[in-house]
């Protein structure tokens, strides 16, 4: 194996003829390092490197992140596909925007409480044991809360986002080949990622839900791409009118139905019946009339029984269209 020290960046560098005197100034003059696929296992000291900016250390064996504690200028840093089971010892890099950990063993993101000016974070792909999901620690991830814009976390499993919600900056989120699966959880994020432009969830079983493109496109007023696919302007307003309709009809509705219930409730309230006074001396008929009295107002009570079924008609037609609505809004 390879360790990552001044000698193997003289190996490489282009200054070889130079004197060693040139070659330190050359080692704190450097901005950027690639010293990609080099079989590399471990990082030494690389503190003459005092300028570096951008280091590239992509497709080598490295099994932990250390030693750059004299990089305080870096901003960007590639280590993906390497063997680095822990986020570490990144607390030094204050001005690091541009984190890219893909196809490690990571199995938590952690250690990033530190790094205040971090916008992108490519943590795809990683290396989990056996039915296993990649885990967020919330303080890193309330310390990422006002600065990231660009989180990639495609292929680990991941069935929820909930806890991603704290990520207000957040404008692109790549989250495919994942188990996301519930359109409710996602609408919750989705409420609070007010910047978000892109978002891209294709393998994730959530993509086979009924209108699901149709929902995610009326829940989220400033996104721009979905699945890779623009999102026209003439799309959301289409369907931000028809939910809009749909809403005002079950409103109307739903009124309807409460001043016909009020009604009926009115109408039936127990009425009292005219009793006549009862005495020895009343002829048989005028008790056959006090019978006919009580007749008639039974007889009259009976259009209410329409009265109600129409009521109940209506409410029947308000929550059928309700789950028709609940399936698109």
């Amino acid at each position: 194996m390879v360790q990552l020290t001044m000698d193997l960046i003289a190996k490489n560098a282009s200054h070889k003829n130079r004197s060693e005197e040139d070659f330190g100034q050359y080692l704190q003059k450097i901005t950027h390092l690639n010293l990609s696929d080099k079989n590399i296992d471990s990082i030494g000291d690389l503190s003459f490197c005092k300028n570096l900016r951008v280091l590239y250390l992509y497709d080598n064996q490295i099994n932990q992140i250390q030693n750059l504690d004299f990089a305080s200028n870096i901003t960007h840093l590639y280590l993906q596909n390497n063997r680095i089971s822990s986020i570490e010892n990144l607390s030094s890099l204050k001005k690091l925007e541009k984190l890219y950990l893909g196809g490690n063993c990571i199995t938590v993101v952690e250690g990033l409480d530190k790094v205040g000016e971090l916008r992108e974070l490519h943590i795809e792909s990683q290396h989990l044991p056996l039915g296993e999901k990649l885990l967020f620690d919330p303080v890193s991830l309330n310390s990422l809360a006002k600065s990231l814009s660009v989180l990639n976390i495609s292929n680990n499993n991941i069935d929820e986002l909930e806890e991603l919600a704290v990520l207000e900056n957040l404008s692109y989120l790549k989250a495919v080949y994942n188990r996301l699966k519930h359109m409710k959880d996602l609408e919750v994020v989705l409420k609070k990622w007010t910047k978000l432009h892109r978002i891209d969830l294709t393998g994730n079983p959530i993509c086979q839900k009924p209108k699901y493109r149709d929902r995610i496109i009326v829940q989220s007023q400033t996104l721009e791409s979905l699945d890779g696919k623009e999102i026209q302007e003439m799309e959301r307003r289409f369907l931000m009118n028809w939910k809009a309709s749909r809403a005002a009809r079950k409103k109307s509705n739903e009124r309807i139905i409460h001043e016909h219930a009020a009604y009926v409730q009115f109408s039936d309230s127990e009425t009292p019946y005219l009793t006549l006074p009862f005495h020895d001396s009343h002829s048989v008929k005028k008790k056959a009339d006090f019978l006919d009295l009580s007749h008639k107002q039974k007889v009259a009570r009976k259009p209410l029984s329409g009265i109600r079924e129409r009521s109940s008609q209506m409410k029947t037609q308000v929550e059928e269209e309700s789950e028709v609505t609940a399936e698109v809004v």
